[in-house]
């Protein structure tokens, strides 16, 4: 049942003549059948009106879209096979929960037996059988949005898209919600387009990430690969929490001998690239607090979260974030040493940002 999506040399503006505004800048993006894809980035940089120009909401200025290998451009979102769960849940609030999820399937004139028999099946797989003759009203947040899926999935569709489903959830339930997204996405075998501005749904969901700002495709990849190896430094500092810590230097080479050059410190680090300026990325978990070593700081900030303290250090070169142990004793205003982890070393261009 799951399709295949092609998105090619999308472009979308909005205007006309001097007031045209280019919002979608040629994206081109290759969706495999069960994939399940998130486009994330910053408000006010593409990704809602991509997923609108794919459900057929609105329509792309130049490039096609395929789902299964047809192109959908110019065909109406009925017809396009889809189902699409809204940040609001959009339930008919006169209706029980089952004739809420099997509202599509009547549209559609599925006999009444198939119609409860699909609503059973769905309402077993989202675990709110005991909820299907309570109307919406009666029910939580998160039980709501579970039927909005319910909805979605009761007609089988070739593409689920999603639109910040879980922002009008408290922390506790989106936590919930998201396992539970993973897991209806991981039974049904749907092809999914998720789009959130939330950067640790994107990595705890996504098969494949797509990091967009101001209309361009930043990045495409997996999870790992868009936090372990960015494509520049608007990656580097918009994946992870905490972000990259993003250092300007000099990389100097005499022989064997390669150091990176920050303000107050020379770093042995090798960076594989010609001696000149260059930035340093490292995530907190691949700084060490050290004693006595060469590069200095002193603590500014300690932010114990459960699980991991985080350690703000600033030192001559700009404030530092190092991740340590939650039995740390550090206090702020404490002098330490730091040392950077060279195998987890990411180079970037001081003037492009581009990776090295």
């Amino acid at each position: 049942m799951a399709a295949s999506l092609s998105i090619s040399g999308i472009r979308k503006t909005f205007g006309k003549g001097e007031k045209t505004v280019e919002v979608l800048k040629r994206i081109d993006i290759e969706v495999a059948p069960g994939e399940f894809l998130i486009l994330v980035g910053p408000s006010g940089c593409g990704k809602s009106t991509l997923l609108n120009l794919i459900a057929g909401l609105d329509e792309p200025t130049e490039g096609e879209i395929r789902i299964g290998g047809r192109n959908v451009v110019g065909v109406q979102p009925a017809q396009r096979d889809i189902a699409m769960v809204f940040q609001s849940y959009a339930l008919y609030p006169s209706m029980s929960v089952a004739d809420n999820i099997g509202f599509a399937l009547e549209m559609r004139k599925v006999p009444l037996a198939g119609r409860r028999a699909r609503i059973a099946e769905v309402a077993a797989m989202l675990q709110i059988t005991h909820l299907l003759d309570r109307r919406p009203s009666q029910l939580s947040g998160g039980q709501r949005q579970r039927v909005a899926m319910g909805r979605a999935l009761a007609r089988q569709p070739q593409l689920f898209l999603f639109d910040e489903p879980l922002s009008n959830l408290d922390a506790k339930l989106r936590v919930e919600m998201r396992a539970e997204i993973k897991r209806l996405h991981q039974v049904s075998g749907i092809t999914s387009v998720y789009v959130t501005h939330d950067q640790i749904e994107a990595m705890t969901l996504g098969s494949r990430i797509a990091v967009m700002k101001d209309g361009v495709l930043q990045q495409l990849g997996t999870p790992d690969d868009i936090y372990s190896r960015p494509a520049n430094t608007y990656v580097a500092s918009f994946i992870g929490s905490p972000t990259m810590n993003l250092l300007k230097g000099q990389v100097t080479a005499q022989g064997a001998d390669e150091h990176f050059a920050i303000e107050g410190a020379r770093l042995p680090l090798r960076s594989g690239t010609p001696s000149g300026p260059a930035t340093l990325g490292l995530r907190p978990e691949h700084i060490a607090l050290v004693d006595g070593g060469p590069w200095r700081g002193e603590v500014s900030l300690v932010e114990p979260t459960g699980a991991d303290t985080y350690v703000v250090v600033k030192t001559a070169a700009g404030n530092v974030t190092v991740r340590t142990s939650p039995q740390t004793r550090l206090r702020p205003g404490d002098a330490v040493g730091l040392q950077a982890d060279a195998a987890h070393s990411n180079w970037f261009d001081t003037e492009s940002g581009l990776r090295l």
